[in-house]
């Protein structure tokens, strides 16, 4: 059973800064793509960032220098370190694996940034 458990959300204060985590288990995850993805409410999920079982990383070119995606392999986590937020930044963050063209979503954490 594929499992994607995020942690790292909460309310913090814009110029604030959070670091997301995804620990997953169920995959194999060194050959996993894994991205990040966010959700505000009544707009459409949209990629945050992505990074290739090789490494290879891809950010939405609104957020390229604020935030930063990182893997630990030896962990199965995949982070996202997000600096100098934004109220706009608010919304729900999903973590996603990519396997073997099939996909997997995690329950979502919460981030929430207060002008």
């Amino acid at each position: 059973q594929v499992q994607l458990v995020e942690s790292g959300g909460g309310l913090v204060q814009a110029g604030g800064s959070l670091r997301l985590s995804c620990a997953a288990s169920g995959i194999i995850f060194g050959i996993s793509a894994m991205a990040w993805y966010r959700q505000a409410p009544g707009k459409q999920r949209e990629l945050v960032a992505h990074i290739s079982s090789g490494g290879l990383i891809n950010y939405a070119d609104s957020l390229k220098g604020r935030f930063a995606i990182s893997r630990d392999n030896a962990k199965n986590t995949v982070y996202l370190q997000m600096n100098s937020l934004k109220p706009d930044d608010s919304a729900v963050y999903y973590c996603n694996a990519h396997q073997n063209l099939r996909s997997f979503w995690g329950q979502g954490t919460q981030v929430t940034v207060s002008s």
